[in-house]
């Protein structure tokens, strides 16, 4: 049996997977549930090519998901044995400053925290109780979107408000940290010159921030208490006036349901253009609202990428990766137009594998190399 590691990045309606090789890291499998709660569906790719979709009932939630995903495993596996589920989890807090075993307490911590990521914790720990339940004794790995920007000094972590609320968690935590530890792994690896400089990492996907590093080690990142601050994204605002916040519901009388749904779900590319949050299609549409939506967002990073700058004392690259980021050369050009002003630096594109990352994380706290 080939000892394999199997990482899971549960959200509201998705669950994607991939299966590695434990010892050598080898892609086995990757695939995704999509539609969960609907017309959901299991798509898989093979080591091999080959591809297979199936079809889940319509009240398939997120255990019946990876219930699926588990009998696909034990009819298609050849010779693989699960030994370890690394999961993607949104926020760590202030406790989990690195991946972690998952026991009982730890989870009761992890639950503590969804007030923190409504929209994006809950799933997690769906995920995790589906897992324990199906896998047994098989060890959980808890592998977090914050813990690469705990090394932060207290200038990037405080907002401009009393100590009391930043003890209780009010704070600037940074996410999508299992990318930039990706692009930090990458860089040491193949381009130790520049990780040893001044490099902004865009990660532009649906979900968008961007991060100062040095050395490999985060000094500065966009996103502050949740993953809806910062640069607009697809469908979440980004910074908001927080007063815009309280005249929606003290002087329109929104619910705020209602104005966490807006922010997290009508807003960024998809409010701005009123048609979509897909780049893609941005991208083709002539129409002035699409192409607002996108000059929009491209001088919000440029903007971001200047003030992370002021963190770094300068800047020495600038490391694109995510959908938008690796994929979407119009917007990457109109990114850094509006950063000339900063001066020439060198660019690099470096695609996403925050999974991967998850294997190697879950391969080091099994104590083995992979």
């Amino acid at each position: 049996m080939k000892p394999a590691i199997l990482t899971l990045n549960a959200g509201s309606s998705s669950l994607k997977f991939r299966v590695f090789g434990r010892h050598d890291l080898e892609l086995l499998a990757r695939g995704v549930v999509s539609r969960i709660g609907a017309a959901a569906e299991l798509e898989v790719s093979l080591q091999d090519g080959t591809k297979i979709n199936n079809a889940l009932p319509d009240s398939a939630d997120h255990r019946a998901a990876l219930g699926a995903l588990m009998d696909f495993i034990d009819l298609h596996d050849g010779d693989w044995e699960i030994q370890a589920v690394a999961h993607r989890i949104v926020h760590g807090g202030t406790d989990y400053t690195r991946s972690t075993l998952l026991t009982p307490a730890v989870v009761k911590d992890l639950e503590a925290l969804v007030p923190f990521a409504p929209l994006h914790q809950p799933h997690n720990l769906e995920a995790i109780a589906a897992a324990q339940t199906l896998l047994g004794a098989v060890p959980g790995i808890a592998c977090f979107d914050t813990a690469f920007h705990a090394s932060r000094g207290p200038m990037f972590t405080h907002f401009a408000l009393p100590q009391a609320l930043f003890d209780r968690g009010i704070r600037r935590y940074g996410f999508h940290g299992l990318s930039y530890q990706w692009l930090s792994h990458v860089l040491a690896t193949e381009h130790p010159d520049i990780q040893g400089g001044r490099v902004i990492a865009a990660h532009l996907g649906n979900g968008a921030s961007l991060c100062a590093m040095r050395n490999g080690q985060s000094i500065d990142t966009t996103m502050g208490m949740t993953a809806v601050d910062g640069v607009p994204m697809g469908t979440r605002s980004g910074a908001v006036d927080p007063g815009a916040i309280l005249l929606m519901k003290r002087t329109f009388g929104m619910p705020l349901e209602e104005i966490e749904d807006l922010i997290y779900n009508r807003a960024g590319l998809l409010g701005l253009s009123g048609t979509s949050n897909d780049v893609a299609t941005l991208i083709a549409d002539p129409g002035p609202q699409a192409q607002f939506a996108l000059d929009y967002f491209a001088m919000k990073c440029a903007q971001a990428a200047a003030g992370l700058a002021v963190s770094l004392g300068g800047i020495d690259a600038v490391v694109f990766t995510g959908g938008i980021g690796e994929n979407a050369e119009p917007v990457r050009r109109r990114i850094l137009d509006y950063m000339k002003p900063l001066g020439d630096v060198q660019t690099l594109i470096i695609p996403a594998n925050e999974e991967r990352m998850m294997a190697m994380e879950t391969i080091r706290l099994l104590d083995v190399e992979p």
